[in-house]
């Protein structure tokens, strides 16, 4: 009986789930305005709080060496950065995942402009909650931050906390010049660091009227064969970047039924706003409310 109690628990032991090893990757954030100075003092705040791994708009940092990921400085526009920079995009997630499954255990400090923009970072990336958060003004003062600040709105540049020579190997904006830190610090690698501008700072900020996305919806759902004339769509926001589209429309006979034209119309209008604009389509819903003869 002992035995075989023992096979079982034996049994049992071998089917449990092996632990999750991104459960043992310690996080903290480092967190300020956008333009505060964050990634000029990434390094030596990284140091301060014992962090391995720097995560910086989308980027994984080791030593100012750049290790995995995909930098949201090189987007053609701001909506698509900041959808990098949040890991929106399933293989940046997957690659960069992957990367600290197998280095785990580790310690990783995610840079941000927010606290609550670390924390939905570190819950993507499937870490636990941060054990300790920095904020620029623990480690700048106040005339340093509106310096940086004012750099940034006047030449909309970036500063990247890797050398100029890994940078250009991944970013496809331009490298503007180096950023050599002028106060002391106590790590080898806190050197050089490079200051670039990206693609879509060229462009000035970028708007989109909710008028645009419907007409395109609209379009996109015209040109799907089988479907009549003047489709119209309608466009809600159900948060800062992601959609709900709905669209209206008549059909006209042919071979394909209701069903299938309207999964057509769907999938199009999803995947081409999502491309055109840089937006995430979270839902589109297809009404049919007539046929077209």
């Amino acid at each position: 009986m002992s035995d075989a109690l023992a096979t079982a628990e034996t049994g049992a032991a071998r089917k449990s789930p092996a632990k999750n090893p991104l459960e043992s990757v310690r996080s903290r954030a480092f967190t300020g305005a956008a333009g505060t100075g964050k990634s000029q003092r990434a390094q030596l705040v990284a140091d301060y709080v014992d962090a391995e791994y720097i995560i910086d708009d989308g980027l994984v940092i080791r030593r100012t060496e750049i290790v995995c990921g995909k930098s949201a400085k090189a987007e053609r526009n701001q909506i698509r950065a900041i959808r990098r920079a949040m890991f929106e995009y399933e293989e940046h997630l997957a690659s960069v995942r992957q990367f600290f499954e197998a280095s785990a255990p580790c310690s990783v400090m995610v840079i941000a402009t927010s606290d609550d923009m670390a924390r939905r970072i570190i819950r993507k990336l499937g870490f636990p909650p941060p054990d300790r958060i920095v904020h620029i003004e623990d480690v700048a003062t106040p005339e340093e931050i509106a310096r940086a600040r004012k750099e940034r709105i006047r030449k909309g540049q970036h500063v990247i906390p890797v050398s100029h020579v890994l940078v250009r190997k991944n970013f496809a904006g331009k490298l503007v010049g180096r950023l050599k830190v002028l106060w002391r610090s106590k790590s080898p690698y806190d050197g050089e660091k490079t200051i670039v501008r990206p693609p879509f700072s060229f462009y000035g900020d970028v708007h989109i009227e909710p008028e645009a996305i419907e007409q395109l919806a609209s379009y996109i759902a015209s040109k799907v064969p089988q479907v009549g004339s003047d489709p119209v769509s309608r466009v809600s926001s159900t948060a800062a970047d992601t959609l709900s589209i709905e669209i209206e429309m008549k059909i006209k006979p042919g071979p394909k039924n209701i069903p299938q034209i309207a999964e057509t119309v769907r999938q199009s209008a999803a995947r081409s706003v999502g491309y055109f604009s840089g937006l995430s389509v979270y839902n589109v819903s297809v009404n049919v409310i007539g046929v077209e003869f």
